[in-house]
């Protein structure tokens, strides 16, 4: 099928072969016309051009969700399976089991007392003094930082 640049085009070599008189307002009307066409179909072949664009963009885009999906979904499954296979799965990076690795990356992690879930809190969130917020039930989590140290029990003493 053509185009509909080349079919405008084919109408306008009609139009110029037919040698009509240009001074009738009849032909006039037809070339305007003609001319019309043409740019329509010039701006309709540009949206095409980037809707080809478009689709293998949002394609490439697919592929690439596939593959982390992928990653992620088909690991976890196979983790139930085969314990074996923990050194490859990305998602371990975010587990912070080993004490000396939460001192090291300048996390620990704490129960929420409101869904008993654990979350991970960073030590500059303290130093900010920020309020920490639990992501699973977002309410505020509330600190109480029990100390044995003798400074400490002196001033709960002096008190």
């Amino acid at each position: 099928m053509d185009s509909l640049s080349s079919k405008a085009a084919y109408l306008k070599g009609l139009y110029d072969g037919m040698e009509l008189d240009g001074d009738k307002a009849e032909n006039k009307l037809i070339k305007k016309i003609i001319e019309t066409i043409s740019d329509i179909a010039e701006a309709v072949d540009d949206v095409c051009d980037a809707h080809d664009g478009l689709e293998e963009f949002v394609n490439d885009i697919d592929e690439d969700l596939h593959s982390i999906e992928e990653i992620i979904y088909d690991e976890d499954d196979s983790e139930e399976d085969d314990d074996e296979d923990e050194d490859d799965n990305p998602i371990d990076l975010l587990d912070y089991d080993d004490e000396d690795e939460d001192d090291d990356m300048g996390f620990f992690e704490i129960q929420c007392p409101n869904c008993n879930e654990d979350v991970m809190v960073d030590f500059e969130t303290l130093d900010d003094s920020m309020p920490i917020i639990c992501p699973n039930c977002h309410q505020e989590i509330e600190l109480e930082f029990d100390c044995d140290c003798d400074d400490c029990s002196s001033d709960d003493k002096d008190s």
